[in-house]
């Protein structure tokens, strides 16, 4: 792990289901977890995170593992849900957002959640977390994209405070983006 900071101040985001920063000994959960999450959307007839059935992984969350940038969510041992926090805009974030405003944000993605706790609203409990729970130094806003045309993520993010920013141009995603509270 690199030295990139941050600080968790609240780190049980539900009874008993408690946040921490992804290890190396998570990376095959943490992987299982998205591969599961992928099944289950391709049952829905989505194609979206299909790649991560063919072992395939565009967002390298191993390396974002190790980089620090994973956050896990574990009620005892098991993995209930994860998200990456990305303190630097990647070549996707500076593609869809444009030049501005990438030194202040943090970038949310792969935000996943084990079927086993399907319904139990653990996705606006970890971006409720992802606001309120941790603090990143001179980050004083959260950005994040998903699938234009997919109706519930996009009530997740609009209902969970984060402000619509648009479509990406040229591409079919839609920009969410919310202020937060800066660290000490």
């Amino acid at each position: 792990m690199d030295d990139r900071t941050y600080r968790i101040i609240r780190d049980e985001i539900k009874p008993g289901i408690r946040a921490m920063q992804a290890g190396p000994e998570d990376k095959a959960a943490v992987n299982d977890l998205m591969v599961q999450a992928a099944a289950w959307l391709q049952s829905k007839g989505s194609k979206q995170w299909h790649e991560l059935l063919a072992g395939e992984d565009r967002h390298g969350v191993a390396e974002a593992v190790d980089r620090g940038d994973v956050f896990v969510f574990k009620k005892d041992d098991t993995l209930a849900g994860m998200v990456i926090l990305q303190q630097h805009a990647s070549g996707w974030d500076r593609s869809l957002w444009g030049d501005e405003g990438h030194e202040s944000a943090v970038y949310l993605h792969r935000l996943c959640i084990n079927r086993s706790f399907a319904g139990e609203e653990l996705g606006g409990a970890i971006l409720h977390w992802a606001v309120n729970g941790i603090r990143f130094p001179r980050k004083d806003r959260i950005r994040l994209d998903c699938i234009a045309t997919v109706p519930a993520l996009n009530r997740l993010y609009s209902g969970a405070g984060f402000d619509y920013r648009g479509q990406a141009p040229g591409a079919p995603f839609n920009l969410y983006e919310k202020q937060v509270p800066t660290a000490d």
